[in-house]
């Protein structure tokens, strides 16, 4: 295939022993270890020495998986490594913005300017039950929430000018304290005073990242976000979604690169595709098919395990996208699209399930899976994606040893990290601090 001049950024999403729902019971794995430093130390080596952008990790504040709380874990890898970055997940329902800005503001600093923020907006009633609130927002006030939460943590990161830390031996001077400001912010949801008790983080702002495809969650990227994951399964999808996004920025006085698209992908590689469908069988073969089929039901409004699995999926007894307006009604959509532009049997559905848990997944040889993100890339449905890998660590080791070579040998990858803040590597400026000329102002009136 023709080379392109357009490079993959790409993340690797951390997640127990595999992204596969038969992961945790393959040989391979060590499901015990996924509590322990060193196993993530390891995923955080082996995606460094891929040149990978960033370690991704998701969270939420309900069920019974086994989720670290993300800044203990990334502050801790940040000691481990050099060059990656971390990206955590944190929500805006279940959190005050000065809490987290400071959380994220220490995290940069830690990592010498690594850190980015996957804003969400909460997950579901349970979180809200955990949190003792009456109940989980609706999802245009928890967007609403969650636009003047990140207007407050910029706010409060701008709080800080860059120069005013001096540490000045001579007249006993550590901070200009006139270059230190509240920020008196007041809204709808919050009020803040201000300042933060933190100098400006070393990238300004952590990378804003944002996980939504409704309509709320394309517009807050297209103000706020840097980089956007989603969860499109087909390539006719993703560019729709691409171009769609891409053209809100100007709105904002912002142009196209200034957001990086990145789809999930969970790719099952090996040398020969035969080798990658035979590990794929194996992986499927961990499930238990009826629990699995049971829990896609809740996409629709049949049983799918009274059905063939050679039977063609019933998107028409799909539920309404507006019975489920407290959840993530977005992954629903894409979902069922995906199942309606490829004409997928259940058993297909099914694979996709449980390999990519809503992503794109793709089953192939190294070549193949190089050839895949080639023609994404060129065809404007990524600007890179997210990777998933069906099992860890070996899934992660595969794709780094076989598949960056090849994409570098294309052109596609970086042979080298470009810079030593994630925004470098990102290729995303630096943002100016917001306040700068009214600070200016403020002192010149004095």
């Amino acid at each position: 295939m023709a080379q392109s001049k357009k490079q993959a950024h790409l993340n690797v999403f951390i997640r127990g022993s595999g992204h596969h729902g038969g992961a945790w019971k393959h040989p391979d794995s060590d499901p015990g270890s996924d509590l322990g430093l060193d196993y993530y130390a390891n995923l955080a080596r082996i995606a460094e020495r891929g040149l990978l952008d960033s370690l991704f990790m998701a969270d939420n504040y309900s069920g019974l998986g086994r989720r670290l709380e993300p800044f203990t874990l990334l502050s801790a890898l940040a000691a481990l490594t050099k060059h990656i970055g971390f990206i955590a997940t944190v929500s805006t329902t279940y959190n005050d913005p000065f809490h987290v800005a400071r959380k994220f503001a220490s995290l940069d600093h830690l990592s010498n300017g690594r850190a980015a923020w996957n804003i969400v907006t909460g997950h579901s009633q349970a979180d809200a039950d955990n949190f003792g609130k009456p109940g989980h927002p609706e999802v245009t006030k928890r967007y609403d929430i969650g636009d003047e939460f990140v207007e407050v943590a910029k706010q409060l990161w701008d709080s800080w000018e860059e120069d005013a830390l001096v540490y000045d031996r001579k007249t006993d001077t550590t901070i200009l304290a006139d270059k230190v400001h509240e920020i008196r912010f007041k809204g709808n949801y919050y009020s803040v005073k201000g300042p933060l008790n933190i100098p400006r983080p070393p990238q300004g702002y952590p990378v804003l990242v944002q996980a939504g495809s409704s309509e709320s969650g394309r517009e807050l990227a297209a103000k706020s976000a840097e980089v956007i994951f989603t969860a499109q399964q087909t390539l006719g999808a993703a560019k729709e979604f691409y171009t769609d996004v891409k053209s809100r920025l100007i709105k904002y006085g912002r142009t196209p690169d200034q957001l990086l698209i990145m789809p999930g992908l969970g790719a099952v590689v090996a040398d020969t595709e035969a080798e990658a469908k035979d590990l794929e069988d194996e992986l499927n073969a961990l499930v238990d098919t009826k629990k699995s089929l049971k829990r896609l039901s809740n996409y629709f409004t049949v049983d799918l395990s009274e059905y063939s699995l050679d039977a063609l999926v019933p998107v028409d007894k799909s539920k309404p996208i507006g019975s489920l307006t407290n959840g993530i009604t977005s992954r629903h959509e894409v979902v069922i699209d995906a199942a309606r532009r490829d004409k997928m049997t259940i058993r297909q559905f099914l694979s996709r399930s449980l390999g990519g848990h809503g992503h794109i997944t793709f089953t192939g040889s190294v070549i193949q899976v190089a050839d895949f993100i080639e023609t994404w890339l060129r065809e404007g449905g990524a600007d890179g994606f997210n990777l998933l890998p069906p099992l860890f660590p070996s899934g992660l080791e595969t794709f780094v040893d076989k598949v960056i070579p090849e994409l570098q040998n294309r052109g596609l990858f970086r042979t080298a990290y470009e810079g030593t803040t994630l925004r470098e590597n990102l290729g995303l400026a630096r943002p100016e601090n917001s306040h700068k000329q009214l600070w200016a102002l403020g002192r010149e009136a004095n």
